[in-house]
């Protein structure tokens, strides 16, 4: 690490954190399930209108063979465990999703 961080500057940025959800989205045991190219794609038109509506901030799909994606959401835990049980891919077991409240901070965005 060649930046050097005073106590002030991290006290300063603690106090600008904003709650938000992690939502974690995992494989589940019917990925291949019949039909499951249409609930997938499904799920992905309802995350990426989450994200357009503004209840997901950042958006991640993860290649990976067990993490299916992950979404900071904008909205309480509960709120984001409600909305993301109604998830096709999660209703139809491709998916199993855990809801974790955390923080984040005002600016911080994926870069262009």
């Amino acid at each position: 690490m060649s930046t050097t961080v005073t106590d002030e500057q991290i006290r300063a940025l603690a106090a600008t954190a904003k709650p938000y959800s992690l939502a974690l989205l995992q494989w589940g045991p019917e990925r291949t399930m019949d039909n499951a190219d249409a609930i997938e794609l499904e799920h992905q038109r309802r995350m990426v209108s989450l994200r357009a509506e503004g209840v997901i901030a950042i958006l991640c799909p993860v290649a990976s063979g067990t993490v299916a994606g992950v979404a900071i959401m904008t909205v309480p835990a509960e709120e984001a465990a409600e909305i993301m049980a109604g998830d096709p891919c999660v209703r139809a077991g491709m998916m199993r999703c855990e809801v974790h409240p955390c923080h984040g901070f005002p600016g911080d965005a994926l870069p262009v």
